[in-house]
């Protein structure tokens, strides 16, 4: 049991650790709660976080929406 708990945390810290390379800290910020709640299983690089973070745009909090549209249009 203790072993699956380790193994769970030490994932979950992976992948945040991975979000954060991601994005920027702008990005990170705004889009963490929406990142945990719709991509977290989505292994990153090449993009994969914010294509994901796309098409789940209409479900997105308004800060990460701005934020990505932002970066979208640089």
């Amino acid at each position: 049991m203790h072993r699956a708990i380790l193994t769970a945390t030490a994932l979950l810290c992976l992948s945040q650790a991975a979000f954060a390379q991601e994005l920027t800290a702008e990005q990170r910020d705004a889009c963490k709660g929406d990142y945990t709640k719709y991509c977290k299983s989505v292994v990153p690089g090449g993009g994969r976080i914010i294509a994901c973070l796309a098409k789940e745009s209409d479900k997105l909090a308004p800060a990460c929406k701005k934020v990505l549209e932002a970066a979208e249009k640089k």
